[in-house]
């Protein structure tokens, strides 16, 4: 992929190849602790090795042609003229979203000629628009010499989505794509940043992705209609609990006394859900360091579950999928992973099973819903950086 997003650039953008950098940002799996960043709790991702590539050559005339492998659509952003959202660049925001914080913060933009490809499957919940934006981030920024640390450009571009895109998201995504580390989860405590890179030790079983292909779009979902929900649910807890200031600080004991008063059944169901999901994270965390993996798929299976009663974030693909693989001889954990309402699945099966949960769940899968899903037995990687082998 690195080679081939190479000579594509050459072939797009010819001229002066001495020039031309190549940056990756990995993909994520979210293995539990879903719809907590943003309430200031818990969540435990992992980069992947599948990604975004961006190859890049400096420009002189402040203007960013943007170009990518994956959609059709060409953009060119005049960086002298305001930048602004425009639904007609659809994926090209992403990059122009990226362009306007970096001049919000005052670093100078020169123009680029831009590639962009990747395997990552667009709108499958594997973040693939917070691999484009750190890449983005990571490429601009060290074009134009203004090195910014990891979290700060896991900032940008959380801001990027909530301020440009429109998509009130937490900096889950973004962290792990940033922070991420070969065979290593992340602990990330969403309320200070605090983070603790955790060995994924899963000997004899494999993480296996399996792709809906129900297409999901965050902006287009009820994503910010659920933190608005929490938001909702925080303001009444408030009044009743001293000191609270997001969700994510609430025990099960402590919500357990409060819940009386959230009178309006769903928000009570989406604060359950983000206080237990929270508990879970701690636990299955615990139990992974202890090397109880069974205990692990067990709070994973949980995880979802509440997803579908407490959060009502699932939908019928992703419960299809999670009631046939539970069922399947070899895996002990799955759950739905990313935002929800399509996207994905991630279970953790048996080495020895893994051939058979694949054609098994097609099978079945398809009987329910019509659909033939993909699946991507993934590996762990490193999070966002410039690929020095290719270097130019």
């Amino acid at each position: 992929m690195e080679n081939r997003c190479v000579e594509q650039f050459k072939r797009y953008f010819p001229g002066n190849n001495d020039n031309v950098r190549l940056f990756f940002a990995p993909g994520r799996i979210n293995l539990i602790g879903e719809h907590t960043d943003y309430n200031g709790g818990f969540v435990f991702p992992a980069a992947l090795t599948i990604g975004t590539y961006m190859a890049i050559r400096q420009r002189n005339d402040c203007v960013y042609r943007l170009k990518s492998e994956t959609f059709p659509l060409e953009v060119s952003v005049d960086t002298k003229q305001p930048i602004v959202y425009d639904e007609a660049d659809d994926w090209a925001n992403y990059p122009k979203g990226i362009l306007h914080q970096l001049q919000k913060l005052g670093i100078p933009l020169s123009g680029a000629d831009v590639l962009y490809a990747g395997n990552i499957p667009n709108g499958a919940g594997l973040s693939s628009s917070a691999s484009i934006g750190m890449v983005s981030a990571l490429g601009f920024s060290v074009l134009e010499k203004e090195e910014l640390p990891i979290l700060e450009l896991a900032k940008l571009c959380q801001r990027m989505e909530n301020q440009f895109i429109g998509v009130n998201s937490g900096i889950m995504d973004q962290f792990a794509v940033g922070f991420g580390k070969k065979d290593h989860a992340v602990f990330l405590d969403c309320k200070n940043h605090e983070f603790e890179l955790i060995p994924l030790e899963i000997e004899g079983h494999k993480l296996v992705i399996t792709n809906t292909n129900k297409r999901r779009g965050l902006a287009d979902s009820k994503y910010n209609e659920r933190r608005t929900q929490c938001e909702q649910g925080l303001d009444i807890i408030q009044k009743h609990a001293d000191g609270v200031t997001s969700l994510g600080e609430l025990t099960p004991l402590q919500f357990k006394k409060v819940e009386a008063h959230l009178a309006d059944e769903t928000i009570r169901k989406r604060v359950r859900h983000v206080v237990t999901e929270d508990d879970r994270v701690q636990k299955a965390v615990a139990a992974l360091e202890n090397k109880d993996l069974h205990a692990f798929g067990l709070y994973m299976k949980e995880s979802h579950l509440s997803l579908r009663e407490n959060y009502e974030v699932t939908g019928p693909e992703l419960d299809a999928l999670f009631d046939i693989q539970e069922k399947q001889p070899g895996c002990i954990g799955t759950r739905m992973t990313g935002a929800g309402f399509g996207g994905c699945t991630i279970s953790i099966v048996e080495a020895g099973q893994v051939q058979d949960f694949q054609k098994n769940v097609a099978i079945q899968y398809k009987e329910l819903t019509g659909l033939t899903p993909d699946f991507y037995v993934c590996e762990i990687g490193d999070g966002v950086k410039e690929l020095d082998e290719v270097k130019r």
